[in-house]
This record gives structure tokens, C-alpha cells and sequence, in this order.
């Protein structure tokens, strides 16, 4: 299905009326963590759920979480999106042990250790954060925040043998029918960004749900809310609202400026979930002068969210030399507001 504007279209899936979509700018992670709290603290704690980050913050160059989740295969074989590529589900040791510190020793046993874990832990969430890449002083890394992305074509719907994964007629949402799951973790396998996970617990796969009963307004009040982790991020760097929503920030940032890009295009997936790339201070001389030469390297960023990187970069560079000579730049205002009704744009199709 497409909807048409005079000049946009946007591609929705079969079936779908509209998309809901985020935009992230990675200028504004700080890699707090606040997100993946707001995160676990509302969905995933206990219940076998221990080790899941429906939300997680990664660094970026890195392993990520699970580790190695980039080469774990997953997605389409092409945009034609008939022949699923093989993937693998990964080993438990791949998301990390939960870890029991000596907290009885220190607190109670007046011991003067410090306090670590009793195990000899080898991989975990965040294991690599802050090491990034590259020889001081031109070293550099940044801060890569991930959920489900929701996607136009997830390779996990297809997965399922069940039909136990589906998106949402009314806004796009993947969710899992916990009642058809019989938790084969086809899902698990399918998924190139591994953001499904098995519930040993549950017998079940679970993942992250975009907070729907926040947008359908069953919090206090009954006001409707953005997904908690946009929400609670302190820099507030996520914008949420519509795909299709011609006069939103999101259709702006993706279909007309085409700043805001996909992780990992190749994929095939069409992720519903966009970027902002990140700038870095150019790189300095043995003698610590300013050089042209970008810190964060183009071809790596070009990994991560293809080739249409570069022309991003270049239009939001010349929006804030606009701006640096006393101009206006929409495309900056979106990016630097802070007014919540216009950054969370979730009741625009409530009349439909």
C-alpha cells in the first residue's frame, strides 16, 4: 500500500493504514542508559526476562549487544523480499551471564575489598562501551541506541511458521501473539538486528512492543504517552510520531530531507526506525592543530547506514552554515526543538 502527496510517497506494508516510525540523532546520545532503565524497568524485569534489553545503548565502533549481532545473518536476500538469507540464534554466552557481586562481604562482613563479581565474567551488555577506535588523538566512537525497528518487512513475520508475529493493522506496531507462539525462535534466527528473544521461562519469544498501550492511552489519565524510552531520555534526542504523517518532523526528516536513515539498509527489512548520523570534531595534527580529515570515518558510517550517509551528512551541513551565516533552517528547528507535542506526534490519525 502507498499513500500519495503531490510530490512524496511512502511505502507502507500490505495492510497497514499507517506507520508509526522514530528518528534518533545520535549528536545527542550520551550514553546515559536512562532509555534502556525506562525500558527494563517497565517490561522486561524477571519472568525469564532477565537478560533482555528490548532497549539497548551500544558503542559504536563495537560488538554490540548480543555480541557480534552484525554478522549473525537474518533479513531478505533482496528488496524484492521473497527469499528470507539464513541467520543463526545466538549462543547464550553471546548476551552475557547475569553476574553476583560480593555484596554480603562488603556490606556486611566488613571486608575491605572492592566490590566485583563472584564469577570471572567474559562477555556482557556494554562490555566494549567507551573503547571505540583509533590512536589517540584522532581516537573516536559514539553512542548507537536500539529497538525493534518495526519493519515494513520483517524477516521475522515471514519467519514464523506459527503466524504468531504480525504488524498491526492500525499503526504498523510487530507484535507477538503469546497465545500462537510456541516459541521455536524461528523469529530469533530471522531477525538481522537479533531484537527478538526467547523466554526460557515462558516457553516464548518476546520483543519490544513500541509501549502501544502508552500510545493507545491507557496510562494515568488516560493520556497517551510516547514509548518510555523516548520519554525519559534526558537529551531527548528520539522523535515519534507517523511515517506517513506528511506534516510531521519524521516524514520531513526521512522522505523530504532524507537526513534521517535506516540502520543497516542491506538488510532488506526496511526499518522503521531512523538515524540522524553523528559528527565528530575533525581530526588534529601531531602538533594539535585542526586537520580536514573527518574523525568518524565516511566509509565506516557508510556501513552502518549506506550509502545515502554522505548525502545526509552534506545537507545538514550546509543547514547549519545557513544558519552560522543568520539564515533559518527547518530542518535544524526540527532537530533542536523541544516542545513534546511536536516531537511526539502520536494522535494525528485519531480520527480515522
Amino acid at each position: 500500500m502507498s499513500t500519495d502527496s503531490d510530490a512524496e510517497t511512502v511505502d507502507l506494508a500490505d495492510g497497514v493504514d499507517h506507520q508509526v516510525a522514530m528518528v534518533m540523532d545520535l549528536n545527542k546520545c550520551i550514553g546515559c542508559q536512562t532509555c534502556t532503565v525506562a525500558c527494563k524497568s517497565l517490561w522486561t524485569e524477571g519472568g525469564g526476562r532477565d537478560y533482555m534489553y528490548w532497549n539497548n545503548v551500544e558503542t559504536k565502533p563495537g560488538k554490540g549487544y548480543p555480541r557480534n549481532w552484525e554478522e549473525s545473518g537474518g533479513g531478505w536476500k533482496s528488496s524484492e523480499h521473497k527469499e528470507r538469507k539464513p541467520g543463526q540464534i545466538p549462543d547464550k554466552e553471546d548476551y552475557g551471564d547475569a553476574w553476583e557481586f560480593n555484596h554480603e562481604e562488603i556490606m556486611y562482613n566488613g571486608s575491605d575489598r572492592p566490590l566485583r563479581p563472584d564469577s570471572d565474567p567474559e562477555w556482557g551488555p556494554n562490555w566494549d562501551e567507551d573503547q571505540g577506535t583509533g590512536e589517540y588523538p584522532n581516537s573516536y566512537y559514539f553512542y548507537l541506541p536500539r529497538i525493534c525497528n518495526h519493519c515494513t518487512h520483517p524477516s521475522c513475520v515471514e519467519a514464523c511458521p506459527r503466524k504468531a508475529i504480525y504488524k498491526r493493522e492500525e499503526d504498523g506496531i510487530v507484535l507477538i501473539d503469546q497465545e500462537r507462539c510456541r516459541g521455536y525462535r524461528y523469529c530469533v534466527e530471522g531477525c538481522p538486528y537479533k531484537k527478538v528473544y526467547y523466554n526460557a521461562t515462558q516457553k516464548t519469544s518476546e520483543k519490544c512492543i513500541f509501549c502501544y498501550p502508552r500510545i493507545e492511552g491507557e496510562g494515568p489519565d488516560g493520556k497517551t504517552f510516547a514509548p518510555a524510552c523516548a520519554e525519559d531520555c534526558p537529551p531527548q534526542l528520539r522523535l515519534v510520531g507517523f511515517l506517513d504523517d506528511e506534516q510531521g518532523p519524521i516524514h520531513k526528516l526521512v522522505e523530504e530531507y532524507e537526513v534521517a536513515l535506516p540502520l543497516h539498509p542491506e538488510y532488506q527489512t526496511q526499518p522503521n526506525v531512523y538515524y540522524i548520523p553523528p559528527f565528530a570534531p575533525p581530526q588534529h595534527s601531531e602538533d594539535g592543530e585542526s586537520v580536514d580529515v573527518d574523525r568518524i570515518p565516511r566509509n565506516y558510517l557508510e556501513e552502518l547506514f549506506g550509502e545515502r550517509v554522505h548525502d545526509a551528512l552534506d545537507t545538514i551541513e550546509r543547514e547549519r552554515e545557513k544558519v552560522n551565516r543568520g539564515g533559518g533552517s527547518e530542518l535544524l528547528d526540527m532537530l533542536t526543538d523541544t516542545n513534546p507535542a511536536r516531537k511526539f506526534r502520536l494522535e494525528v490519525f485519531d480520527d480515522d
